[in-house]
């Protein structure tokens, strides 16, 4: 481990440069896991990306991150119809996040395994969102696969106690099985557990209690948001998975400073 931050000041222009291009290439392939993932397509049946309505295989520059979107007003260039607006954003809310994750690591004491944990971290984040907000369900396979990258990571090569990442994980995943059981699966679906258990294993002990309340608190404002603009209905559903994958994200960088100041104020 090693001080990066006065490396990142004197070169910090190419750094973010390469980083976002790097989240932009990264969120272009994520577009392509999400829906070929939901339609049941291989990833490694076509050799190219496709439209989503006319299935052509896109040219190399029509499959550029972000630029090609632009260039083409947002449409298939066979079929007109209009690309899905989440593609561009999956690219930027991607490589957004990417710098953040990276930043972080580079500004503080730098850990190689910390930095490659919160990538995936972010690719699981960004799947949860927007699979759920498009298709209003948590994978499992995704939310396994981050309670085992965080417990190979943070537990089996550094070291860090279990005791945390068990309670966070018992609070997590217990507060929505509790909600999940008392509505027998109306307020919240089974997904929402096991994002719960998920995220109590990436935060730990008492950080889950923080990103709760976030997801708590960014959903109310949202779900209030949507009724006065007549959006959305006292009876829509709300894709929860989406506030409980912002306020984790939010929890791994500012949970710390958050529970420490609650902390303080009950002093």
């Amino acid at each position: 481990m090693f001080h990066l931050d006065t490396y990142f000041l004197l070169f910090s222009g190419t750094i973010n440069f390469l980083i976002l291009l790097l989240g932009l290439i990264l969120g272009s392939f994520l577009n392509s896991w999400i829906w070929r993932t939901h339609d049941n397509v291989s990833m490694f049946g076509y050799t190219r990306s496709m439209c989503v309505h006319c299935r052509r295989q896109l040219s190399w520059y029509e499959n550029i991150p972000l630029l090609s979107f632009l260039v083409l007003k947002g449409k298939c260039r066979t079929c007109k119809k209009p690309i899905p607006f989440t593609y561009p954003l999956v690219e930027l809310l991607t490589a957004f996040a990417l710098w953040f994750a990276a930043y972080h690591q580079l500004s503080v004491q730098f850990s190689e395994w910390v930095l490659l944990r919160d990538v995936f971290y972010v690719v699981f984040l960004i799947i949860i969102f927007f699979y759920d907000l498009q298709y209003q369900l948590v994978l499992s396979k995704i939310v396994w696969s981050g309670v085992a990258i965080a417990l190979l990571v943070n537990w089996y090569i550094l070291n860090q106690p279990l005791e945390p990442m068990l309670i966070g994980a018992v609070v997590g995943g217990g507060f929505f099985w509790l909600q999940y059981v008392i509505s027998k699966g109306r307020w919240i679906g089974g997904g929402d557990v096991r994002l719960g258990f998920m995220m109590g294993v990436w935060l730990g002990w008492p950080n889950i209690l923080a990103a709760l309340f976030f997801a708590y608190i960014l959903g109310a404002i949202i779900s209030i948001f949507l009724l006065i603009s007549k959006k959305a209905g006292r009876k829509t559903e709300i894709p929860f998975g989406t506030f409980l994958a912002v306020s984790t994200f939010f929890t791994l960088y500012y949970g710390d400073k958050v529970v420490h100041w609650y902390v303080q104020l009950l002093k």
